[in-house]
């Protein structure tokens, strides 16, 4: 039967990795290890649970090396590192060499269809994630709970809070990369139904409401156990929203993302002093900028995605793997001379955030496939600040956490609306916020801007040269109308040397060819 395909039907049985599967066409029935009714009857029960839905953005199955998968497919690479594929590699900031063999050349080329494996891989990871989201939230109902003691059940609303965070963040990507989406909650059924389809300012409607509703819920910031949110998450990801609003609803909502800008920015978060601190295999002492991460261990979340992604593939053969705290380096990501020439000086001596690997490389790339060709990039490493080697760096697996929401990003949120009209802040503040930033690159003043440098193609850039790799460069492109048409090309961009035009459909990501034959109430976006 078509329906039994529907990523819905099945997700809904893998409760928070209380089932094992394997699987291949979505069409199979989960082994039970544990009973829900067990695993809930303590609070421990449901803390555990709720480190499944964190760990959901981290690894991707139970075991050692991602052994034991959650989801089949492309699937397997977790949902780190298929969300940084589609956000990086289709732009000026990276490149793929394996894309051939990988599957990744429409991606690479800007080209993809609803066939497409690695968007179809982010579109089931999102939906597993949001259903054992949902299984975790039918299972912390109010009476549900009414059985602990009051302590424990206001733990518990915590957790439901922080659950509703998780499920908010992967709607987020939804909305972002596959616009108009199949939507289910809680309260939806367990089994066979078909979800209704959401427009993109419906589901922009209910994350915001979501956010709003669990922000008093959760920790003040900077009061929230390391990798659990505090209300500055989902400040962070309504601002964003917010910064956004033009793309997703077709009304600009700058005024709204400065008022959370300021929110975070009032919480106690500062820079950290140096920047190559927030990529390394103790970053997790930067909490007082990084304001949420997805937390990675060598030893307990052992993953070939995730940042060991990044580490280990960003090594090429004309680097020495020890270096970066790794045995061995896979030569897949490089960057393209159009992101390199953000910078002033390639080198990192001026603008200390220029972290490229130049030595047998070259500048430009004829060959795609070519890991000599293209320069690396060395921003994450699994050393710590100190220069010792990550928990397990005999395996090759990092401890790097990954920065997913970080302040520097809210003082360029903060600078970017101030720019486009938005109320709530000056041009004088985020001149300023700019220059912090600047200011920790240079390691003194010369970097420094004033206000009439602070147009919106300094700021784009700005936030190249702050933010690469964090999986911001394709939402700001297109936010900044220059990921597809001809305002901004690149080379390579459409799969050709010296860059061509590519076609507005390709905003977005299109619903995968088997959920739309599964599910009657969706619609494929346009030109697919």
């Amino acid at each position: 039967m078509k329906k039994v395909r529907s990523i819905y039907l099945f997700a809904i049985l893998m409760i928070a990795g209380l089932f094992s599967s394997c699987l291949d066409d979505l069409n199979q029935s989960p082994t039970i290890e544990t009973t829900s009714a067990a695993v809930y009857s303590t609070v421990d029960g449901y803390k555990s649970v709720l480190a499944k839905l964190y760990a959901s953005l981290a690894i991707a199955g139970q075991e050692k090396g991602d052994e034991d998968t959650d989801l089949g497919g492309k699937t397997y690479w977790g949902y780190l590192r298929i969300y940084f594929n589609l956000q990086e590699v289709p732009t000026d900031e990276a490149v793929y060499t394996w894309a051939g063999g990988d599957a990744m050349t429409n991606v690479q080329a800007i080209n993809w269809n609803s066939t497409d494996e690695w968007s179809s891989a982010m579109y089931y990871r999102i939906y597993y994630t949001v259903a054992i989201c949902n299984e975790f939230l039918r299972n912390a109902t109010d009476d549900n709970i009414a059985k602990f003691t009051e302590s424990e059940i206001a733990d518990i609303k915590i957790y439901r809070a922080e659950a509703r965070f998780l499920r908010a963040l992967v709607y987020s990507h939804a909305l972002d990369l596959f616009g108009n989406v199949p939507f289910v909650t809680e309260n939806d059924p367990v089994g066979a139904f078909f979800p209704p389809r959401y427009t993109r300012t419906e589901l922009f409607s209910y994350i915001e409401s979501e956010l709003k509703d669990i922000e008093e819920i959760l920790p003040l910031p900077l009061q929230n156990e390391y990798a659990r949110v505090s209300r500055a998450a989902p400040w962070f990801l309504l601002a964003k929203l917010y910064l956004n609003a033009e793309v997703y609803t077709g009304t600009q909502r700058n005024t709204d993302c400065i008022t959370y800008c300021n929110k975070i920015i009032s919480g106690g978060y500062s820079l950290e002093g140096t920047y190559r601190n927030l990529f390394n295999a103790d970053n997790n002492l930067r909490t007082n900028e990084i304001i949420y991460p997805i937390a990675t261990d060598g030893l307990k979340t052992t993953t070939w995605g995730g940042t060991t992604y990044l580490v280990c593939g960003a090594i090429t053969s004309s680097m020495t793997a020890a270096d970066y705290g790794v045995q061995s380096g896979w030569g897949s990501l490089r960057t393209r001379p159009d992101f390199v020439g953000q910078f002033a000086d390639a080198t990192g001596s001026t603008d200390k955030r220029a972290s490229f690997f130049t030595n047998g490389q070259t500048l430009d790339i004829d060959d795609l496939t070519d890991e000599l060709q293209g320069y690396a990039i060395v921003k994450y490493t699994n050393k710590t600040s100190t220069g010792e080697n990550g928990s397990n760096a005999s395996e090759g697996l990092v401890d790097t956490d990954f920065p997913m929401m970080r302040l520097a990003d809210v003082y360029l949120m903060y600078a970017e609306a101030v720019v486009r009209g938005g109320a709530g802040g000056t041009k004088s503040q985020a001149t300023t916020y700019i220059n912090l930033l600047r200011g920790r690159a240079y390691g003194n003043d010369s970097g420094n801007v004033g206000e009439g440098n602070l147009t919106l193609d300094f700021i784009l850039a700005e936030r190249a040269r702050e933010l690469y790799w964090e999986c911001t460069r394709r939402t700001d492109l297109i936010r900044f109308g220059k990921f597809t048409g001809s305002s901004y090309i690149w080379q390579w961009k459409g799969g050709v040397k010296d860059g061509i035009t590519v076609s507005d459909k390709y905003n977005l990501y299109p619903i995968p060819a088997a959920d739309l034959a599964a599910n009657p109430n969706l619609v494929q976006n346009t030109g697919f």
